[in-house]
């Protein structure tokens, strides 16, 4: 992705108009090629990607996250069973923070979403987080804009909620639900630090756990405390219970996601800030992909020069990256 591959802030390279048609009538093949397009890291998809930008946002982009085991996969096929009986089309993206090829997170999902393999108002798709596939952000980040091109009503995200991939999560999706296992009071404190700042909704999985209810409590309370301490929020994060493998509690959390999309959707400063900070976020993921790009081109031998005086302090890294910033953007 060199400086000649970005076409300026208002023009778009000529792409295939078959391509786009294909992607913007949900031509399903279409789009599995684009991703996996994007997964190979292909720098021709550029064009592609920015004109399928502008042609996108209609989706719902709802994102699904929380600790292994906590039963995302399965409580996902149960919403994705919801939507469909009320006739809404439905993709699915499942992030896999390991190799595609260790046989763990990948075909967990797919086993359990086995029932909607043969729906074709259903994508499913799964996604490694290798480096060289540019990492949870970047390729999630571009699979989503190929998603938002094509018709469908939502599209799901879900990744395991390790590290760094939640906070991920946040700025991708513009409602994210943050699933939990029932815990003891301890385990509820410890994750605490950053647990309001991740989810919109909170589900407590597995309800009929004896520690469920205990679970939900704490989670409310932690809420209203957030809530008093960042008053400016208008929205406060419900707790739902469910039992993903019997379907409860899933049509309540859908409801749930229908009011926090409406209550987005107001115009509020609010919402038109979090949109900003989702669409700031992607620039920068871009940005930093472009400076990685130039870093590693010819095989970053004109780089080799500009370390000498940094190394030797005679200048310092701060305007090292400076240069190299306005040089990427040449």
């Amino acid at each position: 992705m060199d400086g000649q591959t970005f076409s300026g802030e208002t023009e778009v390279q000529e792409v295939d108009r078959n391509v786009l048609d294909a992607v913007a009538t949900g031509h399903i093949r279409s789009a599995a090629r684009l991703i996996t397009r994007i997964e190979r890291d292909d720098p021709a998809m550029v064009p592609v990607l920015q004109a399928l930008y502008r042609m996108g946002g209609r989706s719902k982009v709802i994102g699904v996250t929380g600790p292994p085991g906590a039963g995302k996969s399965t409580l996902i096929s149960s919403l994705v069973g919801h939507w469909r009986r009320s006739g809404l089309k439905v993709a699915v993206l499942a992030v896999d923070p390991s190799s595609p090829f260790s046989g763990g997170a990948v075909l967990g999902d797919r086993l359990r979403m086995v029932d909607h393999s043969g729906d074709a108002g259903v994508f499913i798709r799964s996604m490694a987080s290798r480096g060289h596939l540019g990492g949870l952000s970047r390729a999630t980040g571009d699979a989503l804009t190929v998603l938002d091109a094509m018709p469908w009503d939502i599209v799901l995200i879900e990744t395991v909620g390790v590290g760094q991939n939640e906070t991920d999560i946040m700025r991708h999706a513009a409602v994210v639900v943050l699933l939990q296992t029932p815990m003891g009071g301890d385990d509820v404190q410890a994750a605490k630090a950053g647990i309001n700042e991740i989810g919109d909704i909170f589900v407590v999985n597995k309800a009929d756990h004896k520690e469920a209810d205990r679970t939900v409590q704490m989670l409310a309370e932690m809420i209203a405390l957030g809530q008093r301490l960042h008053s400016e929020r208008t929205w406060r994060p419900p707790v739902v219970k469910t039992q993903a493998t019997k379907g409860e509690g899933v049509a309540e959390l859908a409801e749930h996601i229908d009011r926090c999309f409406a209550h987005h959707a107001d115009g509020s400063d609010e919402a038109r800030q979090r949109t900003r900070t989702r669409t700031r976020f992607r620039i920068g993921e871009i940005l930093r992909d472009l400076l990685d790009r130039r870093m590693r081109a010819d095989d970053g031998q004109w780089l080799e020069d500009l370390l000498d005086p940094v190394i030797a302090r005679e200048s310092d890294p701060y305007a090292l990256a400076t240069r190299m910033l306005e040089r990427a953007g040449s």
